[in-house]
């Protein structure tokens, strides 16, 4: 999409996100699909490659929206909301979304567009508040009683490869003794 005149004088004739000045052109806000600027931002060629490819993605070029997420403009607002939600596991993209303050609007907007509710941005965070991912290896920080089981998971064993309980942030599902169980977030702490 070219760029009008009025999104080239928003920008100051770079980009939205990373302040590039190279290759520039605009950017349609999803759910909108139109010519309007309040829908449309002004993107490099390497922020449209990964914003329209996934599997593009370099985390560390993300890092530019420590710098945009503070935009006036609603829409880079949203694409910055979006982006660091995407990559919330990485740790520090996390940081940004606790301090991001955006209208309820234009919140909305970035929710909406993606098809998700708020239980898809449900983050789970050990005893430590150190972020949690499927996959991970956590420590038991006391013993629990397994009911049903018939046993009691010592402190200090290591649950692999856990799962996340999507619609709840404090519970986590693992292998104890070969049985799966439910364990609150608050009893474990991520191994390193």
């Amino acid at each position: 999409m070219l760029i009008n005149s009025e999104l080239q004088t928003r920008s100051n004739s770079k980009c939205e996100l990373c302040a590039a000045t190279d290759q520039l052109s605009g950017y349609p806000v999803a759910p909108y699909d139109d010519e309007s600027t309040d829908h449309n931002i002004v993107v490099c060629d390497t922020c449209n490659d990964q914003l329209t490819y996934s599997d593009r993605t370099v985390v560390n070029h993300w890092r530019c929206l420590n710098d945009s997420m503070w935009s006036q403009v609603p829409a880079v607002q949203v694409v910055a909301w979006r982006k660091l939600n995407l990559l919330r596991l990485e740790g520090w993209p996390q940081d940004l979304l606790d301090m991001l303050y955006m209208e309820d609007e234009v919140l909305a907007w970035a929710k909406s567009a993606l098809g998700h509710s708020d239980e898809s941005y449900i983050t789970h965070k050990d005893s430590n508040g150190t972020f949690l991912a499927t996959g991970d290896t956590v420590t038991l920080i006391k013993d629990l009683t397994v009911k049903g089981a018939g046993f009691t998971a010592k402190r200090g064993t290591a649950v692999r490869n856990v799962s996340l309980v999507k619609n709840n942030p404090k519970q986590l599902e693992g292998r104890v003794n070969g049985t799966q169980i439910v364990i609150l977030t608050e009893f474990v702490k991520r191994a390193n």
